[in-house]
């Protein structure tokens, strides 16, 4: 069997997600999930782009060594000093270069004619190899790019010492015909094309980037690479978790596998979603809640005698769990401990201390608490503190339906200094998020609204997901209680944190960049 190489972008082209900001300590959660799933290369991030995206990378790099890491770079020399910087900590560095071959990228956003952009694409490529020992060249928009010159450049760019050739569908625009062609004509077209890696990166504007994907790995492509649940820019891009289990369910047909632990792919799926806010649909491919759910009559039957009539991916495969470890009240440290190694989380002692106090406050209000229970607090106590700016003091809300609805706050600030305020609204809600936004002194726009319990039961933990939009920055947050308000303030309090994150970060870039 060909062995496919797993390239996971979920870190950069999945953190470009409409009002994803992910954090150094949530990227490199992700970092560690993704090494036990197993995948080949992690893109980490865009070294160049800003400081906080080269910490990132550096700490990614330096801490991950059960896979390559690799940073994006465009065909510029301080993009690749910026991310050989960032690289070289690495166990086996890598650069993804790349440059627009199509025409309407060359004339309308490079402004370069096809000889300079050939000129530099070579350039960059011998330039980037003094450093990096695998050097991958991507052809942008090279689904619309016309195919006798992106296979000139190709050439070129492997005598210039490309390791691997990425050919990647940018607007999502090709079908699997079509794709599978341009694989083809430039393995009959490009001389020197057996001394690299054939790679392939499709999005799914269409609705066809993991059709795309299998159908470039039937013409030759060695390497896949695409993102956790599909997540990415606008439509997104391949969900690697559906090209993985559908390469292994019709190993017969792609005569081709990967070396990805399918067990971990629901984890992985999960912690992804929860740390971008991006919520996994229900009806989603080997990941969605009801994609081993029978309601057909005729299809319970049948599954109930033989599973395979109606199921062809096993829940186990992909590491559905039906049963879960229930702690409670009088479980002790050393067993929270243990079940959250289990669960696939690295805490601290100072977090596993704290974590516990958290658990036994829950404990002494909900009889049984969950896996899915102790996530949450993980999340809380892990990823959700912002020490620098605000916290959550306390809430009080009063409600009737013959009342206005008011809200007083007590916040914390960076400083320790107590701020309160109150307001009124035409609910609870609205009530709670005018009396924030008065403690922000910000305006901020409430974009999205959702809420979910974190398990059954009347007892059951709320999980609120926000996202804003705030000083022209539009960011997620989260936040998890029992009382729906709680959590809903929680999670409005985390999204702006974030804003004033981002904003912080925008300062030492520019104070970096003056100096």
């Amino acid at each position: 069997m060909r062995k496919i190489n797993i390239f996971d972008t979920t870190l950069r082209d999945g953190e470009q997600s409409a009002g994803v900001n992910l954090n150094l300590h949530e990227k490199l959660e992700i970092a560690r999930q993704l090494e036990r799933l197993g995948v080949d290369i992690i893109e980490a991030g865009f070294p160049a782009a800003s400081k906080g995206d080269f910490q990132a990378v550096k700490q990614i790099a330096e801490t991950i060594k059960g896979c390559s890491v690799t940073g994006l770079s465009r065909s510029v020399q301080s993009d690749i000093d910026a991310a050989w910087e960032a690289l070289k900590g690495g166990a086996e560095p890598r650069l993804h270069l790349f440059i627009a071959t199509s025409p309407i990228h060359m004339a309308h956003k490079l402004r370069m004619t096809p000889e300079q952009v050939i000129e530099a694409a070579v350039s960059a490529v011998k330039y980037a190899k003094r450093y990096f020992p695998i050097v991958q060249w991507s052809a942008e928009d090279a689904c619309r790019s016309e195919l006798p010159f992106l296979a000139e450049i190709i050439s070129k760019v492997i005598e210039a010492g490309a390791s691997v050739i990425n050919i990647p569908d940018t607007v999502g625009y090709i079908t699997p015909k079509e794709y599978g062609e341009i694989f083809t004509f430039l393995k009959n077209n490009v001389q020197n094309i057996e001394k690299v890696s054939l790679s392939a990166h499709c999005h799914d504007d269409l609705g066809m980037a993991v059709a795309n994907s299998l159908a470039a790995i039937e013409h030759g492509a060695t390497q896949i690479e695409g993102t956790i649940n599909g997540i990415g820019e606008r439509a997104g891009n391949a969900a690697l978790e559906e090209i993985a289990v559908a390469l292994y369910i019709r190993k017969d047909y792609y005569n081709a596998t990967t070396r990805l632990n399918l067990q971990e792919i629901k984890r992985t799926s999960n912690l992804v979603s929860k740390l971008t806010g991006m919520v996994i649909p229900a009806n989603k491919a080997v990941v969605g809640k009801n994609a081993f759910a029978h309601e057909s009559g005729i299809h319970q039957d049948g599954v109930l005698k033989e599973k395979t009539t109606y199921e062809i991916i096993s829940p186990e495969l992909v590491g559905v769990q039906s049963n879960s470890m229930v702690l409670g009240k009088h479980s002790g440290r050393h067993a929270l401990r243990n079940r959250v190694e289990e669960l696939g989380y690295t805490l601290s002692e100072e977090e596993i201390n704290k974590l516990f106090v958290r658990f036994k406050e829950l404990a002494d209000k909900k009889k049984d608490i969950t896996d899915d229970d102790l996530v949450a607090l993980i999340f809380e106590e892990k990823f959700d503190h912002f020490k620098e700016f605000y916290q959550l003091s306390s809430i009080q809300v009063q409600y009737g339906t013959n009342q206005i609805p008011t809200a007083v706050v007590v916040l914390t600030d960076g400083q320790g200094n107590e701020i309160q305020e109150a307001a009124t609204g035409s609910g609870s809600v609205e009530a709670l998020y005018n009396t924030l936004e008065r403690c922000f002194q910000t305006d901020v726009t409430l974009l999205d609204y959702r809420i979910e319990s974190v398990s059954g039961g009347r007892d059951a933990l709320a999980q609120v997901f926000v996202k804003v939009r705030a000083n022209e920055i539009e960011t997620s947050g989260r936040g998890t209680a029992q009382d729906v308000l709680e959590a809903s303030a929680k999670a409005y309090i985390n999204a702006v944190n974030r804003v004033f994150m981002i904003e912080k970060m925008r300062e030492e870039n520019q104070k970096v960049a003056i100096r």
